[in-house]
């Protein structure tokens, strides 16, 4: 089975919905990879719960369901906050553990809860707070770690790193701490006996030059080494949020946020990390790529198409005949949202979706590739939406596109006969 990774496009589920999972983790389990992440809504930015994907090729994408709605009160009660899930599988114990950050709607009461599953999709039960010393531990932006003596981490913003017990339900050491003031959505992984951590700056929603630290053992000395990704790249667009292995490849696995649609046109960035002496890095952004392979696997853009507008709900069409169509464009701080309809040799709408032209960094490329429909003749629109991707700081900073271009350069279709 070829496996393909799509970089920076919405993926599609089987029911034709956009992949919702942000702030994720990937976890390896009976031949397949479950992505669990925060199930987002383009309104508001409430706790609707973790959602769960299974995939065999990274493409096609299978909704297994909510891992652990909401609930009726408490920490992940009505009108909380729940971010950046994560869960860790113990060997020992058999079960599946999961940490969140779990906070209110102003952010203004942190703290890290705990959940505990048979399966890895779920459902889980929540147990309250992560206790270190009797207490909660009051931090958000938060991930973990797994060494390889099966011994698990929780990683919180600022550099602090604790200690779980033997079960991953209590945090008995502070291990490190203060690492990195400033620095928030960590993530870490161990190549050649040393450990890499990586944290993003806060910018809200937006992106920025990720960096990272090394370490020979973690209770320190962390060594300050810099960016991963090239200078003003804005780490491809992304921000670091999990690493997962596949095989002997770390990969690296990042946001891109999009308020306000975070539902409908947020995506992922998923790349694979070059590591070794204490130093890593991410030396080119792979549209699409085989994992197996470690190579670039991009389309080719078979039919150009000139046109970029401003114009709300201006638009063009294109009629094709196959199963899938791939849409090029380029992205820039000018891009706003696109709306996508395809319709049938009937007329009917088959498939709506949305896509977000918005880069503080420009780029060209694949911007959008259908789910597989049944081999036939459709007409693929896209028009403007008249939104763009703004978001605002806590200290009032603004971010984001200055306009509601869409920019379409050219098109491919496949599985055509």
């Amino acid at each position: 089975m070829e496996r393909r990774i799509h970089n920076g496009i919405p993926w599609y589920d089987q029911n034709g919905n956009p992949v919702n999972a942000h702030g994720a983790c990937m976890v390896p389990a009976e031949g397949k990879y479950y992505l669990i992440g925060e199930y987002k809504t383009d309104d508001v930015n409430k706790y609707m719960g973790f959602s769960c994907y299974s995939t065999e090729n990274f493409t096609d994408w299978t909704f297994e369901g909510f891992v652990l709605p909401p609930l009726k009160e408490g920490l992940l009660g009505r009108d909380r906050v729940g971010e950046r899930v994560k869960v860790l599988e113990n060997r020992v114990t058999g079960k599946y553990v999961m940490l969140m950050h779990t906070d209110d709607m102003r952010y203004c009461d942190p703290c890290i809860g705990l959940a505990v599953g048979d399966q890895i999709t779920g459902e889980y039960a929540f147990q309250g707070p992560l206790l270190f010393q009797g207490k909660p531990i009051r931090f958000w932006d938060m991930g973990t770690f797994t060494d390889e003596d099966g011994t698990a981490y929780l990683l919180t913003h600022e550099g602090n790193i604790y200690r779980l017990d033997e079960d991953y339900t209590e945090a008995v050491e502070l291990v490190a701490e203060n690492i990195a003031p400033g620095g928030e959505s960590p993530a870490m992984f161990k190549a050649q006996g040393i450990y890499y951590l990586m944290l993003s700056h806060k910018t809200s929603w937006e992106r920025n030059d990720n960096y990272y630290f090394t370490a020979k053992n973690l209770q320190g000395p962390w060594e300050y080494r810099g960016l991963f990704c090239p200078e003003g790249s804005r780490t491809y667009n992304s921000q670091c949020s999990y690493v997962f292995q596949y095989g002997d490849t770390p990969v690296y696995m990042g946001d891109r946020w999009s308020y306000p649609r975070q539902a409908s046109a947020a995506t992922l960035v998923l790349l694979p990390i070059q590591a070794g002496n204490g130093e890593m890095r991410i030396p080119e952004y792979l549209p699409v790529w085989s994992p197996d392979a470690l190579v670039k696997s991009d389309y080719r853009m078979e039919h150009s198409l000139a046109f970029r507008s401003n114009v709300r709900n201006g638009g063009i069409s294109v009629g094709y005949t196959g199963e899938r169509i791939a849409l090029f464009g380029n992205t820039d701080n000018h891009g706003g949202y696109g709306n996508i309809e395809i319709t049938n040799e009937k007329g009917d709408c088959v498939f709506l979706a949305s896509i977000d032209f918005y880069s503080a960094v420009p780029d060209s490329g694949l911007r959008f590739l259908s789910p597989k429909l049944a081999y036939g003749r459709y007409i693929l629109r896209i028009s403007v939406s008249g939104e763009n991707s703004v978001c605002m700081t806590k200290n009032g900073t603004k971010y984001g596109s200055d306009d509601c271009y869409i920019d379409v350069t050219g098109w491919t279709v496949l599985g055509e006969m």
